[in-house]
């Protein structure tokens, strides 16, 4: 007495397994995008660390404060690779830039202290079989051009001296400064996708004594 008959209890099971599953499904639906997205977010981060241990181009960064002025030389070794001289001998417009950021370390946010962006620019012409180069400085052509030289054209896209980045005057005496250079590579006016375009980043510290 007082038991169910088989076939009611039966049902009644049907019923809680199928609530039970309706529960499952609604929290693996609700979990599963952030799996996703956790998992995208842990390989795309990977990716990066791995492309960046790998075969991206050192940046060596040098600053100098003197003579009242915070000047930086760098050059981004193996920049110019075999993928990046055929695209340029193409007749693609091609850019090299170069961000340079003087900051000032802190305890909880770095400051920015000056940044200044330099570009870098070559186009082959096929016709006369020269290169025009350019080279501006926050959007202002600074130097132009022309070479028959490839080996110029390597060092006018790779190699930069004594770079204007900040006056010593916004500097404080025995402060602990860094420059930090960023290089993006690509041509111009092509696809969102290149294969040989990318970034590197280099960076030096330094100590204002005045």
């Amino acid at each position: 007495m007082g038991q169910s008959p088989p076939n009611t209890r039966d049902a009644r099971n049907a019923r809680i397994a199928r609530k039970n599953e309706t529960h499952e499904t609604r929290f693996l639906c609700s979990v599963f995008p952030v799996l996703s997205f956790v998992c995208f977010v842990l390989f795309a981060g990977a990716a990066s660390v791995a492309e960046g241990a790998g075969g991206s181009p050192d940046l060596t960064v040098t600053p100098i404060a003197r003579g009242g002025q915070v000047v930086v030389s760098f050059d981004l070794s193996d920049g110019y690779t075999p993928d990046v001289r055929d695209a340029i001998h193409s007749g693609l417009l091609t850019t090299f830039s170069y961000e340079l950021d003087l900051r000032r370390g802190a305890a909880l946010f770095d400051r920015t202290v000056a940044s200044v962006t330099v570009t870098a620019v070559v186009r082959f012409d096929n016709l006369t079989r020269r290169y025009q180069m350019w080279r501006t400085v926050d959007g202002r052509v600074e130097d132009a051009r022309p070479t028959e030289d490839q080996n110029a054209v390597r060092a006018w896209m790779t190699h930069f001296e004594r770079v204007p980045l900040a006056a010593t005057a916004a500097l404080e005496a025995n402060g602990e400064y860094y420059v930090r250079v960023r290089a993006h590579t690509g041509p111009r006016n092509a696809w969102w996708f290149w294969p040989w375009g990318g970034t590197a980043l280099g960076q030096a510290k330094f100590t204002f004594v005045q």
